[in-house]
């Protein structure tokens, strides 16, 4: 298997340019100054292990519903911070799937989350030149990504993938009580 996403055949990656789809992920963004933020932090966080859950049983056939509701909740920190910590050595491969997948289907202005998240497990893969081009697809989706130039600096400075795993898997307790207690 390939480890470029470039080069990765997806049977199908027809919700790309669906318009009903890109729709329906923007109506899943997160507006921060909503009243109903803590619901939706919730909701995406809760999104991301039922889509890992289905991926893993489903792959690229997972409920559309739930893939637009997770790459629309990943624009809240909240919600993507979450997700940076939901994999383990057991669910690694199945998360770096979703990842890449979803990569392959974010509509514009819903790339940079995802593509940072699938940059994070190519760093701890040990394939920091993929890393890299998945942090050039967040910055050109969005320029002043602050995920994109935090991992840049990280990658940068030769950081052991294993301190940055450790690192992510000791924050994610705290980011999953900011978000559900």
């Amino acid at each position: 298997m390939t480890t470029d996403y470039e080069e990765l055949e997806i049977a199908s990656l027809p919700l790309a340019s669906d318009k009903d789809f890109v729709a329906l992920v923007t109506s899943f963004s997160v507006d921060p100054d909503s009243p109903d933020l803590s619901f939706m932090q919730r909701d995406g966080a809760t999104a991301v292990i039922d889509l890992a859950t289905e991926f893993e049983k489903y792959g690229v056939a997972s409920n559309p519903d739930l893939i637009a509701r997770v790459i629309g909740r990943l624009s809240d920190i909240q919600v993507r911070d979450f997700a940076l910590g939901t994999h383990n050595s057991e669910s690694f491969e199945t998360y770096w799937l979703m990842w890449h997948y979803l990569l392959q289907i974010a509509p514009k202005g819903f790339v940079a989350p995802v593509a940072t998240l699938f940059a994070t497990l190519a760093y701890e893969r040990s394939d920091t030149p993929l890393a890299y081009r998945s942090l050039d697809r967040a910055s050109a989706d969005a320029p002043g990504y602050s995920l994109t130039i935090l991992l840049r600096r990280v990658f940068g400075s030769g950081w052991p993938a294993n301190a940055f795993a450790a690192m992510r898997i000791e924050l994610h307790p705290k980011v999953t009580a900011g978000i559900f207690e």
